[in-house]
Formats: structure tokens, sequence, C-alpha cells
């Protein structure tokens, strides 16, 4: 801070000081009514602080800009993601493509047909392609899309077993990211729980023995963000469905949206569970799929119409911004073109590119960055058991206050501190992004300066 002499001064007017040049850009920013707000409480604390001696204007103007920058870090913004973790959900999961958000500005910028049939003028319904083009992926009768797929599974239980017995391995009685728990789902939609098999081992007998009058379904639910190893014994979809009554349904909460990507053949995709005898499949489109954050529910017609009538489903339904992405995205992937990978796929196949990154970034900082092995995972609940080798660097120095540093950044970025050190993992920057990682790296370690020394960036 810098040392103006301390002196008691009036505070000037509100309306005066939102009049400074330092204070436009965040009024653009921020929005005049919450910059004003700002102002006003942090003059009232400096008037009730009895025992604070007030500075001239420049120390007030410097205080309130800390403040104002601080609000302004709660806004939605762009970061560039150096944790290694490529579906990072606290960072946005995943990326749309450039691509596809272009295609689609025109629909969304204007009045569309989201729910006006052009052919006859009437109204219609708001499934577009999607419908058809999720058919052609996964070769499913019928879909509907929901908000995420949290929902899905919601939805499903609700619309179909409200009243009913659904039962559930106990080894995939799962809780995910937010404390969404597969029990308590099924107490909220009115669904009864039967619990079947052990944590490890569920056979088809399990699922077949639990059955009686009442019972609506057999949820089979991907286990998400952990594994069993060891002695375990999963259930035979293709048995189990031969041996189901004809009235009790088959769903399976596939969660990652596996459908053609190559990069994860342990995951069974959308299409197999269907081919398999899958009633229903539900599972998220901002995942490994690829696209915006929305819950797809694949499966027979009759029930997908079922769904589509519940009453919930108004609550549930998504946007036209959403469906036209996915829209644009599966045509896209049908086509087999580049903007129809997710980002997953798309990074994982430029990460023997990061070694050469790592080192671009460490020749700015001899002395102060090392090129280190590291590995990258999926995330988002997605391939927990599957680690990726790729490259990264470690910064020395005091961790904490690096981080700070590269969180403050005009685009931020979010490294990851570990044994005492601070990295940028290079598997989830993009090539775009790494331009502006590179900027601002030579800018907080100037490169002619062999003495790094740190200054405050607030």
């Amino acid at each position: 801070m810098n040392n103006y002499s301390r002196e008691w001064v009036r505070l000037p007017q509100v309306e005066q000081f939102l009049q400074l040049a330092c204070i436009q850009p965040y009024i653009a920013l921020l929005s005049r009514p919450l910059v004003t707000q700002i102002v006003r409480e942090h003059f009232k604390t400096v008037r009730h602080d009895k025992n604070r001696q007030h500075s001239g204007h420049q120390w007030l103007e410097a205080d309130v800009c800390r403040l104002l920058s601080q609000r302004l870090h709660v806004r939605q913004s762009r970061v560039i993601n150096a944790t290694g973790t490529i579906i990072h959900t606290n960072l946005g999961r995943s990326p749309i493509s450039s691509k596809l958000w272009q295609q689609v500005s025109d629909v969304n910028t204007h009045y569309s047909n989201l729910e006006l049939a052009l052919n006859t003028g009437k109204r219609g319904q708001r499934k577009g392609l999607v419908a058809e083009l999720l058919g052609l992926l996964t070769g499913a009768d019928d879909s509907l899309v929901v908000n995420n797929n949290a929902c899905s599974v919601y939805l499903i239980i609700l619309a179909l077993a409200q009243g009913k017995e659904v039962i559930v391995s106990r080894g995939e009685q799962i809780q995910i990211g937010g404390g969404f728990r597969i029990p308590d789902i099924l107490a909220m939609s009115g669904a009864k729980l039967v619990e079947v098999g052990t944590t490890n081992v569920t056979t088809c007998d399990d699922y077949i023995n639990a059955i009686t009058e009442n019972t609506a379904m057999v949820l089979l639910v991907h286990q998400s963000n952990f594994v069993i190893r060891g002695f375990t014994e999963s259930v035979d979809i293709r048995q189990l469905k031969a041996k189901l009554p004809a009235n009790v349904i088959l769903a399976v909460d596939q969660g990652s949206g596996v459908s053609t990507e190559s990069f994860c053949p342990q995951e069974k995709a959308i299409g197999r569970y269907i081919q398999y005898g899958a009633d229903l499949v539900c599972f998220s489109g901002d995942k490994i799929l690829g696209g915006p954050q929305a819950g797809i529910v694949c499966g027979r017609n009759d029930l997908i119409k079922v769904l589509e009538k519940n009453p919930m489903m108004r609550a549930f339904r998504p946007g036209r911004i959403i469906l036209s992405l996915l829209e644009a995205l599966l045509i896209e992937k049908l086509n087999q073109h580049e903007a129809g990978k997710g980002i997953s796929e798309t990074l994982l196949e430029r990460l023997p590119l990061t070694k050469a990154l790592a080192e671009k970034l460490a020749s700015h900082l001899p002395n102060k960055a090392e090129v280190i092995t590291l590995t990258a995972v999926v995330g988002g609940g997605t391939l927990p058991d599957c680690d990726y080798p790729c490259y990264g660097v470690a910064i020395s120095g005091e961790a904490k206050r690096i981080s700070e540093q590269f969180r403050a950044c005009s685009v931020p970025v979010i490294g990851v501190i570990s044994h005492g050190r601070f990295i940028l993992n290079l598997a989830g920057v993009t090539e775009d992004d790494f331009e502006i990682l590179l900027k601002q790296f030579c800018i907080l370690f100037p490169a002619q300066k062999p003495e790094i020394k740190w200054v405050a960036t607030k």
C-alpha cells in the first residue's frame, strides 16, 4: 500500500465518487446499482470505525477498488483449467466447441421454431431433430431431454414407479457430488427401495428373487466416482432382461454419456445397453458426450411418452439454447467431425503435446520452474479408475501465494498445490488457453530477471 500521510478527511459524496475514472470499468462490469451499494457500504464502515484514521481520497479509492475487484471475481468468467481434471465440475464441466456455439448463435439471438411445426403451422414439440439423431447414435426408439441427469433419474422413478418397488443393488446405492443419493431420490419420488446383493457381488438371481407383484422396476446405476476392486460380480444385462417379467422395467443410469468414443473401452456405451435390452437408459449431455449440461433419457417409445406427459416434465424441460446446442453436437458427431468430439476426447488426444508446452513455460523461469510428469483424469464422475500420463510445470516458492497470483490474473488460472509446490497441469489447457497462459506467466515471472520478487497484485 502506498504510504500516504494519514489524516482525518471528509468522505466524498457517493455520486461524486462514482464519477472517478478508476470506478468506471467496474460500473460496466458489475452494474451501477451494485457498485453504488458496495461504495455506500464501505463508506458506512469507514464512518463508524472511530479507531481508524482516514488518509486522502487516493487511499479510499484503493480500498473501494479492491472490494470491487473481489466482487468481480464472483461473476461468471473464463478461467484456464490447469488442474489435470478435464471435466471439472467446479470449472463448468465441458466447454462447448466454438464452432457449435457459432452454429446456434442465429437461432438463439432471434425468434425460433422451438414449439412450432413449420410444415403445418401448428404447435409442435421442442424435440426438433434431437430424438431422431439420438436414435441414430444409440439405436433407441425415442428420447427426451431434461436439465441434468439427476432430473432424468428422478423423472424415471417418479413417472414409472411411484408407490411401487424399485430394486437396486447394494453396490450401486451411490452418492455423487452435492449430496445426490440414490436412496434419497427413491424416497422423494414415492417409490420403495428394495436392496439386493452385497456391496461387491450382485447376481441375476438376486434381482429375480426380489421381484413381487408390486415391483415396477430394476434400476442399474453407474458407480460414477468410485471403483470396487477384488472379488466382485455384477449382473449380465442380457441374462437379467431375459428373466425379468414383461411388466418390470429395466432402467439404467449410465451416467457418463459414452457413445462412440474410443478412449474408454472399459465403459459400456449407451447403444450397448439398448442393444442388450434395457428399456430406458439415462446419461449426462455435458460429460463424455461433450454437449451442454443436460440429462438425456433414451429407450422405449411408450415409456418416453409416459415421461413426457408427467407434470414434472414442464419443470425439468430445457430451453432452446440447450436443445439447439445438443442438436448441433449430435449432427457433428454423426458426421464424425472434430466439433462432434467432447472436450475429454479432444484433450486426451493431444496429451503428448503437453511435454513441449511445459518445456516452453519452464524456459521462461529456468531457476524456479521444473517440467514434471503428471497424470490427468477425465473427471465429472466418469472413468474413476483411469489415469492418463501428461506433463506440467512445478513452480518453487510459496505455493499458496503463487496460487493467489495466478487466480488474480485477467484470465484466472486454476492450478493445484501438491507436496508444497504450485503445479500447472497442462492436460486441460486448450490451444488458445495456452497462448493466454504463456503471456500471463511471462508477466508474473519476467524472464530477464534472475531473481523473482513476488509482488502483490491486489
